[in-house]
């Protein structure tokens, strides 16, 4: 048995639905399945989903306030107001406020930007800003990724004589704030087609509106900021992405290629991932550091010598953000498992003096990710009494419901389900903490921390073709919301697996099923190559992607996790140092079992003995539970009904068969009744004979060893065949019948005899089956037991 690492969840799906749709848009019956899984029900929706170049963008004006926004913003144009553009300091808030300064300088407004430090000022809008705003001469500001909460410094701007037009696609809250106009997607009464735009995403929408036609030169600045928000890539934020990964292979922002180049990035290349895991990081650092202005700058500058000095700066910026992650990760991490265990803590709540806030956030993900729980990381002010942080969740735990029912403790959150921020007072942070976990104790179940992974289909191999991987291509984008297909193949062999890479980190396999094999590879997965026994019969969940290489193209599995569920015999008979193997078992799975006590005097064995199992006797082999255990057989029984009142006991996930015994009786002559019965007649003949002075001569005579004689004496005495006084043996006259079998000595070689014959001497099949039939000899619950 190897147990998956995650919680396979595979959402059952209407097959009339998936043949149906399979017919009408002619695709294979996976790919329909994959489209079906995603929402897709008929033949024009999957034409949408699959084309999404050739999808236009919803009405800008279909969005509540936007009509009243864009008249404000027309008569600030005409009149040569000043408008402020009120951004954040993530790459979605520097995207947004790139997009909403670009679009309204090419409408002719008088425009600005500004983004609060955050850890000068925090989130979202403050007082301070919009007042310096006012003394500058600002008339009207326009929040990007912000503004939705920010009730009480809205209300501030109107007393002042500023107008606010509040772009933003963050949870509302049960308060709205009285701006000129709000343009979100969520909310109350919107009817906008698409609710999961991104800050940038609404941003454009604006920038549409205003300028009277889809702005397809800031396409590229949509891109990078819906991929970094993590918003769902479906709907229309797929086709930002999708027109948006176009621009960025071709832009013309100087900064940006700028970018491209210090980080070795081949434009042609780019796609989803290059912006998720090298752009956008980059964007990010440089207001998880410090200000994000230098952000803006990289992605609007018309001068090449400074897009190659900001480029340079968030490269570098960023390595310091990765230096800094770790430091506070590690210290973390070690806060969870001195004071916070995980299985006492359904939510984490750390806090610690000194952490950069503006990293806080990478670091609950990583503590979800290692510990997953839900995740609340507070960086502490003590001169302010404040701790200001992130939280990251886990799936089935909305992050921003249950933080709405501590509201009276957070005077500043916000976020989404999986993801919040906020600050506090100091001293409510162990508050926080306690009514965190009460909420998740009523709403999260045992199963909850289990990582879930959602597998799209269940198929056969037979249909992990070329021509259906080539399909899924057109899938792309992915992202949350449409990752890339997981699909799950069940009881296929292992035709091949080895270890790869650096010190065999990864693995590379060959599973096969009914006549079809399919190519796999699992990077970080080179471990359970030790795992898995050669004829195990593999569940697996992966990717299906295209391999080519030297121009051949084949279709491949990239490998997100593996499971046996039968249990697996490890042939590791001669082994010669059984303390690797020992140690290489985890402890709490392991069951070391010995059914000779001397086993464990072996010098190998010996610093294991606290834990050795030593059964010589049925009734002990019997009473040790062996369910769920990797069960590591060290010595050869005296009897086989000894490990079959062992197996009889329970379903082992792994037997470890090493079967050491310090002398082999299969080099032991076993006499047949042939040489009793001679031997026998011999002594009739002679009536007596000295065994101790000519036992030797006589094994000579008879070519067999000397220890063949002295045997048969023995089983002879023990049946009252024979006397024996001073070393000479004498025959009893008119004995009574007896076989041979009665005897404890001839029993005992005989037992031992059979099984070293059975599990040291005979192949792995033959010992595979022995093995499984005496777990099939008990009782009819554990017949149903399989090996593998």
């Amino acid at each position: 048995m190897l147990k998956a690492k995650t919680r396979w969840e595979v959402e059952r799906l209407d097959e009339q639905t998936v043949r149906r749709l399979a017919e009408e848009a002619g695709v294979t019956p996976l790919l329909a399945r994959l489209l079906v899984r995603r929402g897709v029900r008929t033949a024009s929706e999957a034409a949408s989903f699959l084309n999404p170049l050739e999808q236009s963008f919803h009405d800008p004006f279909l969005l509540d306030g936007m009509e009243r926004a864009i008249q404000r913003l027309k008569r600030a144009i005409d009149a040569g107001e000043r408008v402020l553009v009120y951004g954040d300091y993530d790459a979605d808030g520097v995207c947004s406020t790139s997009v909403m300064v670009s679009a309204l300088k090419e409408a002719g407004a008088s425009v600005e930007f500004y983004i609060p430090n955050r850890f000068t000022e925090g989130y979202g809008p403050n007082m301070a800003a919009f007042r310096s705003a006012k003394e500058r001469g600002v008339s009207v500001i326009v929040t990007v990724d912000n503004g939705i909460a920010a009730v009480k410094e809205i209300a501030a701007a109107n007393e002042w004589g500023m107008d606010v037009i509040v772009t933003d696609h963050h949870e509302p809250g049960p308060v709205l704030p009285e701006a000129h106009a709000i343009i979100h997607p969520k909310q109350p009464g919107s009817t906008y087609p698409f609710r999961d735009l991104a800050g940038v995403g609404v941003a454009f929408k604006v920038a549409h509106a205003l300028l009277g036609r889809v702005p397809r030169h800031l396409l590229d600045l949509v891109a990078i900021g819906t991929i970094a928000d993590l918003v769902p890539l479906v709907g229309e934020n797929r086709l930002f992405v999708a027109h948006g990964l176009e621009a960025l292979r071709a832009t013309e922002r100087i900064g940006l290629r700028a970018l491209f180049r210090q980080c070795r990035i081949d434009a042609a290349a780019i796609n989803e991932q290059t912006v998720g895991f090298v752009i956008a990081p980059r964007l990010n650092a440089a207001g998880r550091l410090g200000g994000a202005d230098p952000a803006v700058a990289l992605l609007m500058t018309d001068d090449e010598n400074e897009a190659v000095q900001l480029a340079a700066e968030m490269d570098e910026l960023n390595r310091e953000r990765q230096q800094l992650v770790a430091q506070i990760a590690e210290e973390a991490a070690d806060m969870v498992r001195r004071q916070f265990p995980p299985e006492e803590h359904r939510v984490l709540v750390v806090a610690g003096e000194g952490w950069n806030a503006g990293v806080v956030g990478i670091v609950a993900s990583k503590l979800v990710e290692q510990f997953y729980r839900p995740a609340v990381v507070l960086s502490i002010d003590r001169e302010k009494g404040i701790a200001k942080g992130s939280a990251r969740s886990i799936h089935g735990f909305d992050l921003f419901a249950s933080l709405s029912q501590c509201r009276d403790l957070l005077p500043h959150f916000g976020g989404h389900p999986m993801a919040a921020g906020m600050t506090l007072a100091l001293d409510d942070v162990e508050e926080l903490r306690q009514r965190l976990n009460a909420i998740a104790a009523e709403t999260l179940s045992e199963d909850d921390f289990t990582p879930p992974t959602f597998i799209d289909a269940s198929c056969s191999i037979a249909e992990l073709t070329l021509s259906t991987a080539r399909g899924l291509e057109r899938f792309a984008p992915f992202g949350v919301g449409n990752p890339r297909p997981l699909v799950l193949i069940e009881g296929a062999s292992v035709e091949t697996m080895r270890r790869v890479g650096a010190n065999g980190a990864h693995m590379k396999a060959v599973f096969s099923q009914d006549g079809a094999a399919i190519d796999a590879i699992g990077f970080g997965l080179g471990p359970l190559c030790e795992e898995i026994a050669p004829d195990a019969r593999i569940s697996a969940v992966g990717e299906l992607s295209v391999n080519e290489w030297n121009g051949f193209a084949k279709p491949q599995l990239s490998l997100c996790d593996l499971a046996v569920s039968d249990c697996q015999l490890f042939d590791v008979r001669g082994c010669r140092d059984v303390r690797s193997l020992l140690e290489r078992l985890p402890k709490e799975k392991r069951l070391v079992v010995s059914f000779r006590c001397e086993t464990g005097q072996r010098p190998d064995v010996a610093p294991f003995r606290g834990e050795l199992y030593c059964v010589p006797t049925e009734e002990e082999a019997g009473a040790l539970s062996i369910d769920d255990r990797y069960v590591v057989l060290l010595d050869v029984p005296p009897r086989l009904a000894l490990l079959s009142a062992l197996l009889g006991n329970g379903r082992p996930a792994r037997i470890y068969a090493v079967f050491a015994q310090p002398e082999a009786q299969f080099f032991r002559t076993f006499p047949t009744r042939e040489h009793f019965k001679w031997f026998y007649a011999f002594l009739h003949q002679h009536r007596s004979f000295p065994l101790a002075k000519r036992g030797g001569e006589l094994a000579r005579a008879r070519g067999w060893t000397e220890e063949t004689v002295h045997f048969m004496a023995k089983v002879f005495l023990e049946l009252d065949f024979i006397s024996e006084q001073n070393g000479v043996i004498s025959l009893v006259h008119q004995p009574a019948k007896r076989g041979l079998h009665e005897s404890p000595t001839y029993r005992r070689r005989r037992d031992e005899l059979e099984a070293e014959h059975q599990l040291v001497y005979s192949t792995y099949e033959q010992l595979k089956r022995c093995l499984a039939e005496m777990t099939r000899s008990q009782t009819h619950e554990e017949a149903n037991v399989s090996w593998t």
